[in-house]
C-alpha cells in the first residue's frame, strides 16, 4: 500500500512544484497523449529525455517514481509477453501454433512497456509536485466551458478533491488495519484463491467502518461550513499565470512541436 502514489504530495521548492497547476495538468495530459502514440523510436527516446528532465527538475528521488512502478510491474509485464507472443509482423523468429514471436512484436512490446512506464511517471510528477486541492482548482477551470451545457462543475471538483484528499488517507489507514492484524496472527497472501479472498475480509469490515464514520464527520464539516449543492463556491487562493508559466508554456509548445515532427 505504501507504494501507491496516488493522491501523496511532497512539499518541495522546485521549479515544477512552482509552476501554475493548470499548466501542469495541461502539460501532463498533452504528454500522455503523445506517450499514447508513440509509434517510433525516436519518438520513445525523446520522450524518455523529456520525462527524465522534468523527474530531475522535481528534485524527487528517482526510488519514489520506481515505487510508483512497483504496484503494475506484473501487469505490465503481462502485457508486454502477449503482444511479443501473439503480435505478428516483421521477421518471425519463433512460430508455434499461434504464438509468434516476431520483430514487430518484440518492438511492440517494448513500446507498450516504456508508454506504461511513462504514463506513471509522469502522472506521478503531476500528484507528487501539486497539492491535491491544487489538481482540483485545475479541473474546476478546464472544465468551466462546460458550464454552458450546465454541468455540476462544482459538484464535480468536490468529489474528486475528497477523493484525492482522502485516497492516502485509505491507503494508510488500510497498512495500519493490516499490521494490526498480522499482529493476532492473521496471514494474508497463503494459499488457494478463496482462502486468500477470505483472509482480506478481517482488513475489509474496519476499513468500511472506518470510511462510513469518515463520510459522516467530513458531511457534517460540509453542512456546518453552510456548503449547498449547485450554489457557486469561492476561492481563498487565486491561481496567478506568473512569467515562469509563460516560459514553461513556451518550452511545451516547443516539445510539442518537436514531437509532432518526430511522428511524421
Amino acid at each position: 500500500m505504501k507504494n501507491l502514489l496516488l493522491g501523496r504530495y511532497i512539499a518541495l521548492s522546485s521549479i515544477i512544484h512552482r509552476l501554475d497547476p493548470r499548466l501542469k495538468l495541461v502539460v501532463t495530459l498533452l504528454f500522455i497523449a503523445s506517450v499514447l502514440l508513440i509509434n517510433n523510436w525516436e519518438t520513445l527516446i525523446f520522450l524518455i529525455v523529456i520525462t527524465f528532465i522534468l523527474m530531475k527538475l522535481s528534485q524527487i528521488g528517482f526510488k519514489i517514481y520506481l515505487k510508483g512502478i512497483k504496484p503494475l510491474i506484473y501487469l505490465i509485464l503481462f502485457t508486454v509477453v502477449l503482444q511479443v507472443l501473439f503480435k505478428a509482423g516483421g521477421e518471425i523468429y519463433v512460430e508455434w501454433g499461434i504464438i509468434k514471436i516476431s520483430s514487430y512484436g518484440i518492438e511492440h512490446g517494448i513500446f507498450v512497456f516504456f508508454r506504461f512506464v511513462l504514463i506513471i511517471i509522469l502522472s506521478t510528477i503531476l500528484t507528487l509536485t501539486t497539492k491535491p486541492i491544487q489538481i482540483t482548482d485545475a479541473i474546476y477551470f478546464l472544465l468551466k466551458p462546460l458550464k454552458l451545457f450546465k454541468a455540476p462543475i462544482e459538484d464535480i471538483t468536490l468529489m474528486l478533491s475528497i477523493a484525492l484528499r482522502f485516497i492516502p488517507t485509505l491507503l494508510d489507514e488500510t497498512e495500519r488495519v493490516m499490521q494490526a492484524q498480522m499482529a493476532r496472527g492473521v496471514t494474508f497472501g497463503e494459499g488457494n484463491l478463496l482462502k486468500q479472498m477470505q483472509s482480506l475480509t478481517p482488513i475489509f469490515l474496519p476499513l468500511f467502518a472506518n470510511s462510513l464514520n469518515r463520510a459522516e464527520e467530513m458531511a457534517n464539516g460540509l453542512e456546518v461550513r453552510g456548503y449547498q449543492v449547485g450554489k457557486k463556491r469561492t476561492s481563498y487562493r487565486s491561481l496567478i499565470f506568473a512569467k515562469k508559466d509563460g516560459v514553461a508554456f513556451f518550452l511545451m509548445i516547443i516539445v510539442i512541436v518537436i514531437l509532432f515532427f518526430l511522428r511524421a
